[in-house]
């Protein structure tokens, strides 16, 4: 039942936007109201389910992109895996993609639960870099990179989530995961549109772009 009232909501977000009403769920499910909320006693809790539902869904395509390159070393290899799975995750699901990273639902305010699943995908390109530093082929760029507060930001980031790497590279790394996503909103909000036609390579060009500011080799 609760996979059902969830294909349901994906529905309506497809066609609404993220303006779910229980009710209307209810409805299409020919349920009375009041039954929907045994199983989500809120508007919240369904959009919690779905957004943590989506995370894991785009977290389990990028980690998949990365496991299919089969040499391990090649760093950029797995990099350009990674973005383009996201894409190719969003573009086949763009409804939950803009529930994730489009404009913040009026009056709902994400609990920390939805954190862990959201790590997912970035935790698999900062992954490509842990493994590029602790094999010698990535450099610590140095400290001159970045400003102070810059850097105890992200000096508090590493040591909760990223041991072991750099500050300097993992701006870098966190500069290309934002033009990754940054790409894709533009392209999925329409923001290309007239602009570029052919996508799929515009986009491989500037994920290339960002593997050389990385220092992918």
């Amino acid at each position: 039942m609760i996979n059902e009232i969830k294909a349901i909501a994906r529905r309506h977000l497809a066609a609404e936007g993220a303006n779910l009403s229980l009710r209307a769920v209810a409805r299409e499910m020919g349920m009375v109201s009041s039954a929907i909320y045994r199983y989500f006693p809120s508007r919240d809790e369904l959009l919690t389910a779905l957004i943590i539902d989506g995370y894991h869904a785009l977290g389990e395509a990028a980690e998949t992109g990365d496991a299919e390159v089969t040499d391990r070393a090649d760093l950029r290899g797995r990099w350009l895996a990674v973005c383009q799975a996201v894409r190719r995750w969003a573009v086949a699901h763009p409804a939950e993609y803009a529930l994730l990273f489009g404009s913040p639902v009026p009056g709902y305010a994400a609990p920390q639960e939805t954190t862990v699943a959201a790590v997912r995908t970035p935790a698999t390109l900062i992954g490509i870099l842990q493994d590029g530093f602790a094999a010698g082929t990535l450099v610590d760029p140095g400290p001159e990179e970045l400003t102070g507060p810059v850097h105890a930001d992200l000096a508090a980031a590493r040591d909760q989530l990223f041991a072991g790497l750099p500050e300097a590279l993992l701006a870098r790394g966190a500069l290309g995961w934002i033009h990754c996503f940054g790409a894709v909103s533009f392209e999925l909000f329409g923001q290309l549109d007239g602009l570029i036609e052919a996508r799929e390579e515009y986009f491989d060009h500037q994920m290339r772009q960002m593997a050389d500011l990385i220092g992918l080799p």
